[in-house]
């Protein structure tokens, strides 16, 4: 199937009891058992159910993966995947990596023995100068959240196969319609389906896709044994969004290039970061592991000032101000104060993420209504 199709029919069957086209919601906590342990394959909903199942299968399909995991948010995937981990091991990750997930390897998990190390990893001899005998994993964010920043996956994925580590590939930015980390190499590619996969504003959930049955069953265990799962409404809910996904993205992706181009020239913006501007730092490598740069821009007014950023985020009409992305609607936001406010201050100016970088979700309106938007709001 080519993708387009994938979406709108992976994972999903016509409800063989009623020849409902779209998947039922089973709001139900328990199945009922004609003798103990004699079932239709569900027990308990915190370990399955038929609508989740439906869902992580589509999700399978669309990563090109064996086996999707669904989770009550993008943080409870984190948590699940770093779950494998023992006191001890050690992850190396960009050090332009999301708020929350920064916040969880440095606040939670390294109080319980985990070492984690922060670089740049547009240069992989920065990523293989960190591994050591204790290394367990790689993490790779890319395109990273807020700087745009492009990650070579399949370079990664040399590295980890060398040192047999897992490579984990966030693909929340790019969804599976740009880019596939399992074909370039990743052992798992997890998603926050909060933002574009869901794509409505609507439903909170993550996600985590493999390939390798033992894998699986090691995060399928921790998901069931710490229960952190979704309800049947949002699965629901995300089935129903996954199905418009590439006209979607073909929209953000389309509208994102104009915003992009727009800001390039405006006499007022210092500097522009989204992959597909061919002076992009890793232009390249997008050009080579994506197939389209999507609709996630940041930008920096001339003089860096955050007070003149405050003003334009403040002015926005059709830009709401408002955490999250990847949603229908246009969202403007202020990384330093809002999404990556956990960071140390310190090691935002190291990783280039500036109090005056204001980040772009661009949505699906008209390209000419938000043109108009930046135009009053930057003056």
């Amino acid at each position: 199937m080519k993708f387009g199709t994938k979406a709108i029919h992976a994972g999903v069957e016509p409800d063989p009891t009623t020849g409902a086209i779209m998947t039922p919601i089973y709001q139900t906590s328990t199945y009922v058992q004609r003798s103990p342990g004699d079932h239709k394959g569900y027990e308990y909903s915190r370990s399955h159910n038929p609508t989740r199942t439906a869902l992580q299968n589509a999700l399978a399909e669309l990563e090109n993966g064996q086996h999707g995991l669904c989770y009550a948010s993008g943080m409870a995937a984190i948590d699940g995947i770093i779950r494998m981990l023992k006191p001890g091991d050690e992850v190396i990750s960009t050090n332009d990596l999301y708020g929350g997930s920064y916040r969880i390897f440095t606040k939670i998990f390294q109080d319980y023995g985990l070492k984690f190390h922060f670089t740049d990893m547009s240069d992989l001899n920065n990523v293989e100068s960190l591994v050591n005998e204790n290394t367990r994993m790689i993490w790779v964010e890319t395109p990273t959240n807020p700087l745009l920043n492009i990650i070579d996956i399949k370079g990664c994925a040399e590295v980890a196969k060398k040192h047999n580590l897992l490579l984990v590939a966030d693909n929340t930015f790019a969804t599976p319609f740009l880019q596939n980390p399992l074909d370039l190499g990743a052992d798992i590619v997890m998603h926050s389906l909060t933002k574009y996969m869901a794509g409505h504003s609507d439903v909170v959930m993550g996600a985590a896709i493999v390939k390798d049955d033992e894998l699986h069953k090691k995060l399928a265990f921790i998901q069931n044994a710490c229960g952190s799962v979704p309800g049947p409404q949002d699965c629901f809910l995300v089935l129903r969004g996954i199905k418009t996904l590439h006209v979607r993205m073909e929209r953000h992706c389309e509208n994102g290039r104009a915003v992009a181009q727009y800001l390039k020239n405006h006499p007022k913006v210092e500097k522009v970061m989204w992959p597909g501007l061919p002076d992009h730092p890793s232009h390249h490598i997008a050009k080579e592991q994506m197939r389209s740069y999507g609709g996630m821009i940041s930008f920096v007014l001339k003089g860096d000032q955050m007070d003149d950023a405050i003003k334009v985020l403040e002015r926005f009409k059709y830009f709401t101000l408002a955490e999250s992305l990847g949603g229908v609607e246009s969202l403007c936001g202020h990384p330093a104060s809002m999404t990556h406010a956990s960071i140390p201050s310190e090691e935002r100016q190291k990783a280039g993420l500036s109090d005056s970088l204001i980040r772009l979700s661009v949505g699906i309106e008209d390209i000419e209504d938000l043109l108009a938007d930046l135009e009053q709001a930057i003056g």
